[in-house]
């Protein structure tokens, strides 16, 4: 990849950003940012899927020359919403890839889910240096985004505070020194209760992060551990290390973001408050350092830093991850496709909390193998379709005996 050929933003010279998903959490926290150095960007293009009012006020506050609602029936809301704005209005899905294909320079990829994976896929084709806070674009179609940004000459910057600690930590050309790569997992809400306290758990309780703010997915795959078996795979793919050097330790303190361990012994961990602006700030101004109105560390404050290994008795969804990383091919989609499906299911009260791991296990499982090289979306697309269409049946089948 072409790394070093990107410049900073400045007054000089502002940096041309289009947000994929502005209004979700990581969006917002995006267009803070922005907003706090307005003259050092140029918003090409906003993307939200259904929050008119909140993407017409982000519009209307960045100057955006496009907002983009991705359901088409909310069109004429959006166009209203920028009646007497100099803002270009569209809806439905086309619109969301012309915004993607429009020519800023950064992109945030921070639209949730398999949806996220196509506009994705069009910023990086076209060489753009993508922030990717969507993990399932990684997970479902991994080899394809990582050859497109490298046929392409673009950049790929993680967001995910754990891998976007990995990479201000890896040090270029130090490959092979490399030990071993360690997650950091808050745990989250449920870290300490026993499988018949999770049984009962409702969505309420699920959504209660104790450290981050997150959206409802997002939230619900932290209180599975799935985001973490996400984040797995996402970090055997962006730096191509094997699942054998990768670990997962669970630090309820979110205060050490994630570490790389060297086979000197050293370990060079990045820390910081659990705010993702933090991450952001350094994908927004990568390859310099930006300011940011995140709160800063008072180590005289902390409480003491622990960790522990992660009980995958109680979290399956780890080994699940593990085990479609093994199989490769179209297994990590099916993984993923199953879980969205889901999630919500258990946000809308259909199944337990614990039905969510054993959902993606069935289908997984049950019926023919997601084996098999993955060598273009519309195959990616035809397996997601397939694993929900199962996932919806071991739903319906749960209901019944239950």
């Amino acid at each position: 990849m072409a790394m070093m050929r990107w410049t900073a933003p400045s007054h000089d010279e502002p940096r041309s950003i289009t947000i994929l998903g502005s209004t979700g959490s990581v969006g917002q926290s995006t267009v803070d940012l922005i907003a706090h150095a307005p003259a050092n960007y140029q918003v090409e293009a906003l993307v939200a899927g259904n929050s008119v009012e909140a993407l017409a006020d982000q519009a209307r506050r960045l100057h955006a020359k496009m907002a983009v609602v991705a359901n088409p029936q909310r069109y004429r809301a959006l166009k209203d919403a920028l009646a007497g704005s100099a803002t270009e209005a569209a809806a439905g899905p086309e619109a969301v890839i012309e915004a993607a294909s429009r020519p800023a320079e950064w992109v945030m990829a921070a639209v949730v889910g398999f949806a996220g994976l196509e506009p994705t896929l069009v910023a990086a084709r076209r060489g753009a240096m993508v922030a990717l806070a969507n993990k399932e674009a990684l997970v479902c179609a991994g080899r394809l985004l990582m050859d497109a940004v490298e046929q392409s000459g673009g950049v790929l910057l993680p967001v995910d505070s754990e891998h976007n600690a990995i990479f201000q930590v890896f040090e270029p050309g130090q490959y092979d020194a490399v030990d071993r790569l360690v997650l950091t997992a808050s745990g989250g809400p449920f870290r300490d209760w026993s499988l018949a306290e999770m049984a009962l758990a409702t969505p309420e309780q699920a959504l209660a992060h104790p450290n981050w703010d997150m959206g409802a997915k997002i939230s619900i795959d932290s209180a599975t551990m799935m985001n973490k078996g996400l984040e797995f795979i996402e970090a055997n793919l962006l730096f191509g290390l094997p699942p054998e050097q990768i670990e997962i330790v669970v630090h309820r303190q979110s205060v050490i973001h994630s570490m790389v361990a060297y086979r000197d012994g050293s370990v060079l961990a990045q820390l910081g408050t659990p705010d993702m602006r933090v991450p952001i700030a350094y994908t927004l101004g990568w390859p310099a350092r930006i300011d940011s109105p995140a709160a800063r560390l008072d180590f005289t404050a902390l409480s003491p830093l622990t960790f522990e290994r992660p009980d995958s008795g109680r979290f399956p969804s780890l080994r699940l991850a593990r085990e479609a990383l093994a199989l490769g091919g179209l297994a990590p989609t099916a993984m993923n496709a199953a879980n969205e499906v889901a999630v919500a299911a258990f946000l809308a009260r259909r199944i337990g909390f614990l039905d969510i791991a054993r959902i993606v296990e069935d289908v997984m499982t049950g019926g023919r193998g997601w084996e098999g090289t993955v060598e273009s979306l519309q195959q990616v697309h035809a397996a997601d379709l397939e694993a929900r269409r199962r996932a919806e049946e071991a739903i319906k089948g749960h209901s019944l005996t239950n």
